[in-house]
């Protein structure tokens, strides 16, 4: 007897519905627009003219996709990733450039790969030096050398640098090696000039190429934006300089974040929203309900008045967030009803701003944007 093939089915309200052709009706999606990718990094570009531009792509390039962000940026001169399976992934959608993984290698039996598609690795600490150093390949492996200037997080002391260029020298599976260190205060006062005074100290004698510049640093500290520059959050339009907006900088927002009203409601003054009652109204108000909520990675622990744009008018959110939805004040926006478009971060609203009011950083909202949103490509 034939057999028929299942459809794909979902439980849903105490029924059985096909969702394989259902389209997506909740009306939260972000917009991801690669011309403002390519702007930002173009803007890197003149911040650093004589540096090497790699852009960190890592984290599903924060949120906007890696395969997406890779392809807006192509006109990078290499990519930085995290794990292997992305940089893989990278070559085989055809990426020829450098690609270094930021970590490096967690196994040996990752190292034959790495040598194979010609990888860069960070080597960071004793222990993977001796996997290197132990792991015969048949192409050579290009190391980033990595210490630690007073990050105190990764790295070798920049005392043991001779030793370990001697070792890495004189070992066949090793190929091009290039100097780098991670600034810990680039985007505040102390700045980078006691890291970069270590840094020149311990290897000078060397002639290496290095790679020093995170965003913050490309910016405010050109004087350290030599070798390989490292951008990240600029290329995503966010500014990494709490004094420095983004579009100060000419940096676009390349992730828009948008849902819409589906429901707004009068109250009273005294009269409490959402769990915990967490709001009080103060006065009589308009309230709207907002599809988004954690689950789609805005942040719960966001206070009451952190911005929103409401049909195009900023005003604030309102109570406790909650899973699918959040609450926005509506009092002084008597047009905006049910349907009306609200940005949560992107254009009109830097992801920063909002990631300040939620007293966090842009780079956590970015890469929070949950699997459930739907993505779509802009311009």
């Amino acid at each position: 007897m034939r057999r028929i093939a299942r459809q794909p089915r979902h439980w849903h309200t105490g029924v059985f519905v096909r969702t394989h052709r259902l389209p997506m009706t909740r009306p939260i999606r972000a917009t991801i627009r690669t011309s403002a990718l390519r702007n930002n990094l173009e803007i890197a570009r003149r911040h650093a003219p004589n540096a090497q531009q790699m852009a960190v792509i890592k984290a599903n390039a924060y949120g906007h996709g890696l395969l997406r962000a890779a392809q807006a940026l192509c006109a990078a001169d290499g990519f930085a990733v995290l794990d292997l399976a992305a940089a893989v992934c990278l070559r085989n959608a055809g990426f020829a450039q450098p690609i270094l993984l930021l970590e490096g290698f967690f196994e040996p039996g990752e190292l034959p790969v790495i040598a194979r598609e010609k990888f860069s690795v960070v080597v960071h600490c004793e222990e993977q030096l001796e996997i290197l150093l132990g792991t015969r390949t048949i192409e050579r492996v290009s190391v980033f050398v990595k210490l630690n200037t007073g990050m105190n997080r990764l790295g070798f002391e920049p005392g043991q640098l001779p030793r370990l260029l001697q070792r890495l020298r004189a070992a066949r599976q090793v190929g091009e090696l290039t100097l780098m260190t991670h600034f810990a205060n680039a985007d505040d006062a102390r700045g980078v000039d006691w890291q970069l005074q270590r840094f020149d100290a311990a290897t000078r004698e060397f002639d290496l190429p290095v790679s020093l510049a995170n965003s913050a640093t490309l910016l405010r500290h050109p004087q350290a934006a030599r070798g390989w520059a490292r951008v990240g959050l600029m290329l995503y339009g966010a500014s990494p300089l709490p004094d420095r907006p983004a579009a100060q900088l000419g940096l676009r927002p390349a992730m828009t974040l948008e849902s819409r009203i589906i429901a707004v409601r009068e109250l009273a003054a005294g009269e409490r929203i959402g769990y915990g009652g967490a709001f009080t109204a103060p006065e009589a108000m308009r309230m709207g309900v907002v599809a988004c909520g954690y689950a789609d990675g805005y942040p719960r622990h966001a206070p009451s008045g952190a911005p929103v744009l409401v049909a195009g008018r900023r005003t604030g959110t309102l109570g406790r967030v909650s899973m699918d939805m959040l609450c926005v004040d509506l009092s002084g926006l008597p047009d905006a009803g049910v349907g009306a478009p609200v940005v949560l971060w992107g254009e009109g609203l830097p992801v920063e701003e909002v990631a300040a009011a939620a007293g966090t950083v842009a780079y956590e909202l970015l890469c929070a944007l949950a699997p459930r949103v739907p993505v779509q490509d802009g311009d």
